[in-house]
């Protein structure tokens, strides 16, 4: 998934095209707080670590970040979405650190793929999208060297933009359109302390990170498209007539209060980290 955020609720949302261009915005938009997230990390990794692996990889904003963060160590990449590595690939040539990528191919809830042993091993809003992650968390665990860390980063919400007054319809359509999505079970995660402990991990630390820009770059008008173009379809049903309507208006590009027009928006969320050491 990626880093960092893939939109839940659909396990095998990662073959959806469109789904690479959201996170590629997101990492736009919003991939700098990830160099404060690796940075935290850092703190209770292994020195020196040699291999780390990005668990559900997406487009490689992880990957990028953790071979910034670590830049003597190989990074390794594992999706299940041949698209996706490519594309990891390809900023990682971009980025100059492709001789220390490796990319892997592998669908996790089939089996954990022949990797090695690693050092630090990240997953990015990936855990919550396997179909057993107890069982995952069990390969990470084996997978890992004795001392090596496994970092899960999950986001505590969806991302939000609007103001609470869209000047159109009744205030409080973001939240709405959030309290929905909730109903039908996106971003659905658990604490994962619990099951960290269960698979052998000590949890040394959790921490919460707040991500927000404001004033938002001009590429936010565009996430903000991109992300709430997504949702929509899921709302269908979920969301009163009205809402629907207001949320159709700011969508369409030629609406002169549409999102493409609008001056208004920022880009705010938050996300909590895990730092789990084997023992």
């Amino acid at each position: 998934m990626t880093h960092d955020h893939q939109p839940p609720g659909s396990r095998h949302a990662h073959h959806d095209p469109g789904l690479a261009e959201l996170l590629d915005l997101d990492a736009e938009v919003l991939g700098s707080y990830l160099d404060e997230v690796t940075a935290w990390a850092e703190q209770h990794a292994p020195q020196g670590p040699r291999t780390i692996v990005d668990v559900g990889a997406g487009t490689g904003t992880g990957s990028l970040a953790l071979g910034r963060r670590f830049p003597a160590a190989e990074i390794v990449a594992v999706d299940r979405s041949a698209s996706m590595l490519a594309r990891v690939r390809a900023a990682a040539a971009e980025h100059g650190t492709a001789e220390r990528l490796r990319v892997v191919l592998a669908d996790l809830d089939a089996a954990w793929p022949s990797i090695g042993t690693v050092d630090v091993a990240w997953a990015a809003s990936s855990l919550h999208e396997v179909a057993d992650p107890d069982r995952v968390l069990r390969d990470l665990h084996a997978a890992l060297n004795p001392g090596g860390l496994l970092v899960v980063v999950e986001m505590d919400e969806l991302p939000r933009f609007l103001p609470d007054d869209v000047g159109r319809g009744r205030p409080g359509l973001e939240r709405r359109c959030h309290e929905a999505l909730a109903r039908a079970g996106w971003n659905a995660h658990p604490d994962w302390r619990t099951h960290l402990e269960r698979a052998g991990f000590e949890v040394t630390a959790q921490r919460s990170f707040t991500v927000a820009a404001a004033p938002a770059p001009p590429s936010a008008t565009r996430y903000a498209h991109a992300y709430l173009s997504r949702i929509r379809a899921a709302l269908d049903g979920r969301l009163a007539t009205d809402d629907l309507e207001t949320l159709d208006a700011l969508l369409a590009p030629d609406s002169p209060d549409g999102l493409l027009h609008r001056g208004d928006l920022t880009v705010r969320g938050s996300r909590t980290a895990w730092a789990a050491r084997r023992r």
